[in-house]
C-alpha cells in the first residue's frame, strides 16, 4: 500500500475516533468539548479536500501507448491489440472494437484480481462508450495467479465517426481510491487513458 493510501486510512480511522469522541463527550453534557473536536474534524477535512483538488486539477492527464502496463498495486493492464470485429452485421452505423488486455499478476504469494475494474472507451469528441455486454469472453475482473498473466478482450459498440479512440479502466466513483491524493480515480482527476491509435 502506498504512503498516500495509507494517509487517507488514517485520516478516516482518526476522523471516526473523532465522532466517537463526540458523541461521548455530548453524552456526558460537555457540548463546548464535542463542538471543539468538530470542528477539527471539519477543518482537517477541508485541508484534505483542498488539497486533493488541487492536486487534481494540476496534474495533466496520464496518455499511455499500447504496451504500456497501467497497475494497480500488484494487479497490471497492458493493452497489446486493437482491432475491428469482422463479421457483425451492424445496422444503426456503429462499429465494433475489441481491445486485448493482458491481465498480469506480479505479486508472488496469492491468487488475486481487481474485482472493481471497469473498462470504457473515449473519443476525441469526449464521447463514452460501455463495453458490451455477452460478446467480450474472460473479465478483466477474471482472478490471476501469482506470476501469471490471463488476455481478455473487451469489446465496445462505437460510433462509426469516432477517432482518436482511448482505454480507460476505472474502479469508478463509489470507492475508497476517489479520496487518495493524486489516484488516477481521485475526485477532480482525469483519467489516465490508454491511446489506441484509431
Amino acid at each position: 500500500m502506498k504512503f498516500l493510501e495509507l494517509l487517507m486510512l488514517f485520516l478516516v480511522g482518526w476522523s471516526i475516533l473523532g465522532v466517537v469522541g463526540i458523541a461521548v463527550s455530548l453524552l456526558r453534557g460537555e457540548r463546548a468539548k464535542g463542538l471543539r473536536h468538530l470542528v477539527w474534524i471539519a477543518g482537517v477535512w477541508a485541508v484534505y479536500l483542498a488539497v486533493l483538488a488541487g492536486v487534481s486539477l494540476r496534474q495533466k492527464q496520464r496518455v499511455l501507448m499500447i504496451g504500456q502496463a497501467q497497475c494497480f498495486d500488484e494487479m497490471c493492464f497492458t493493452v497489446t491489440r486493437v482491432e475491428e470485429v469482422p463479421g457483425f452485421l451492424i445496422h444503426d452505423g456503429s462499429r465494433l472494437v475489441r481491445v486485448s488486455v493482458r491481465v498480469s499478476n506480479r505479486g508472488s504469494k496469492q491468487t488475486q484480481g481487481e474485482a472493481r475494474i471497469h473498462a470504457y472507451l473515449v473519443d476525441s469528441q469526449a464521447r463514452r462508450w460501455e463495453q458490451s455486454a455477452g460478446v467480450s469472453g474472460v473479465l478483466l475482473t477474471t482472478k490471476v495467479a501469482p506470476g501469471s498473466f490471463i488476455v481478455s478482450e473487451p469489446v465496445f459498440k462505437v460510433a462509426r465517426d469516432a477517432t482518436g479512440l482511448g482505454l480507460v479502466l476505472t474502479h469508478g466513483r463509489w470507492q475508497p481510491g476517489v479520496l487518495v491524493i493524486g489516484a488516477s480515480d481521485s475526485l477532480w482527476h482525469q483519467r489516465t487513458v490508454v491511446a489506441l491509435g484509431r
